[in-house]
């Protein structure tokens, strides 16, 4: 079985993030750039599947400007076989809308053939957690989402999800789509060995074109603003003066 992952090149989460002066995006200047803490997730379980005979090969895909290839090889370095870029954006401050990367992945799936496709969630950059949803819908697949826990019985998958009220157990028939929460796994890190090896694995380079997608963008940032500073706390000397302050002051009850 093979299994499909895609990647994303995000701000790394260790950085503060700055909003440009205009009021027109984030600020990307000199910022570290990395694989989407969800993505890293869903290629470690994919990596963890071909360990246990599972899987054959994992197959790592991106989608945006030409260094995520760096993202790429990262995943490379983990453990994926080989690795597609599709270089749907030259500039970095571009951010493809969930709709086209959804179309873009079902043109891959198509030539791939891939018998799971395992993703991260969502992107830390723009918290959409929507790509997994709409990819499986235009393939027709079945889907499980917020996966804490996965495991592959004969064609199908069991899935445990995190939800509201606690954690749900779903079985889903394969070929489907798989999205991953923090707490499925924790990712492995890549030793010097394989970041040298990761260099000559296969990375084939693909344009939307290949797939006929059109990427244009379909929403339009009005602004974008810094979250407003929080205000200092105030200690109390009683449950009394406690209870007043929430009464009179913050009105809550």
């Amino acid at each position: 079985m093979k299994v499909l992952v895609p990647v994303k090149r995000v701000i790394d989460y260790n950085v503060k993030v700055r909003v440009k002066g205009d009021g027109s995006g984030v600020d990307l200047g000199m910022v570290k750039m990395s694989i989407n803490p969800f993505d890293e997730i869903a290629v470690e379980e994919a990596i963890r599947l071909k360990e246990k005979g599972i899987a054959t090969e994992v197959v790592v895909v991106s989608i945006g400007v030409a260094k995520a290839q760096e993202t790429l090889r990262q995943a490379l370095a983990m453990g994926a076989d080989r690795a597609i870029l599709i270089e749907a954006a030259a500039d970095v401050h571009t951010d493809i809308e969930p709709l086209a990367v959804a179309k873009l992945l079902a043109g891959v799936v198509k030539e791939e053939a891939p018998g799971l496709v395992l993703a991260g969630k969502q992107a830390i950059d723009n918290d959409m957690n929507a790509t997994g949803q709409m990819l499986a819908a235009l393939l027709g697949w079945g889907q499980a989402t917020f996966a804490s826990a996965l495991a592959i019985e004969g064609d199908k998958a069991v899935v445990t999800r995190e939800v509201d009220g606690g954690l749900q157990t779903i079985s889903v028939a394969m070929p489907a789509v798989v999205t991953v929460d923090l707490r499925l796994n924790e990712p492995r890190y890549a030793s010097l060995p394989n970041i040298m090896k990761a260099k000559q694995k296969p990375l084939a380079t693909k344009t939307p074109a290949d797939y006929g997608v059109d990427v244009a963008p379909r929403l339009t940032i009005l602004k974008t603003v810094e979250p407003a500073g929080r205000k200092a706390g105030v200690k109390v000397a009683s449950v009394d003066e406690l209870i007043a302050k929430l009464r009179d002051e913050a009105g809550v009850i």
